[in-house]
């Protein structure tokens, strides 16, 4: 039994540089990946101001609209939250969601931040999911490492675990943590032996997101940078496929 999942910061549905709308490519370009699971990160939910301003933005949410018939069930956790604006993490599932939380991790007034926890459920074998968006800065990171550590350890429902997300930890500190308190692998690590770099999309340099398994087999990591990604997000989606142990 295989699982393809993607992580990936839309980034609010604009191209890098914030000069285009670019959702519906985007949509286009996820749903031709036929993943099985999407961890979203910076996803509107609602924005009056681009609904009145943006002729092809959606009337639903982001995420609902990317959704579509493809991936029917899923869960947005708000984060950032403003006078006629929201936004935060999406979970994207082709397989029923037993349970969702959205927890707080912000540090700061400048840098509201949430951790997504859903548990799915593939042919009676569950699986927690876990979506994050971390603080830019390496002491902000630090300050959210022990709501993961409580997450991962005490707040466990499911047979195995995904953890993925925008971590933001170019330095690779944070990363080191979370493998060893949790015991956990990370995909392009274990299949390549390093992160992977998907930060600028034109021209990736940085390592900022990750995806970490445990109970799972990784078989394929790979960075969608050819073609059209590019021109998206400023970030590069992560693409992993697992197989499910049963």
């Amino acid at each position: 039994m295989k699982l393809r999942i993607i992580s990936y910061n839309i980034h609010k549905g604009f191209n890098f540089s914030n000069a285009q709308f670019i959702l519906r490519e985007l949509k286009e370009m996820l749903r031709e990946r036929k993943a099985d699971i999407l961890f979203l990160q910076e996803v509107i939910g609602k924005n009056e101001k681009h609904e009145k301003n943006l002729k092809a933005w959606p009337s639903e949410g982001q995420f609902e609209y990317l959704a579509d018939t493809v991936w029917t069930h899923y869960s947005y956790g708000r984060n950032a939250v403003k006078e006629g604006h929201h936004h935060g993490n999406a979970i994207l599932s082709q397989y029923p969601i037993l349970f969702y939380e959205n927890i707080n991790i912000s540090t700061n007034r400048f840098e509201q931040r949430g951790l997504l926890h859903c548990v799915i459920e593939v042919k009676g074998f569950k699986i927690d999911l876990f979506n994050i968006h971390m603080n830019l800065t390496g002491r902000g990171r630090k300050a959210q490492l022990p709501f993961i550590q409580n997450r991962g350890h005490f707040h466990r429902m499911g047979d195995a675990l995904i953890f993925a997300g925008d971590f933001n930890d170019w330095t690779g500190e944070l990363t080191r943590h979370v493998e060893a308190d949790l015991n956990v692998g990370e995909a392009f690590k274990v299949l390549k032996g390093r992160y992977a770099r998907s930060y600028p999309s034109f021209f990736p340099l940085l390592s900022l997101d990750r995806v970490f398994y445990q109970n799972l087999k990784v078989l394929n990591a790979q960075v969608l940078k050819h073609g059209h990604w590019k021109k998206l997000s400023d970030h590069l989606p992560l693409e992993v496929d697992f197989e499910i142990l049963l």
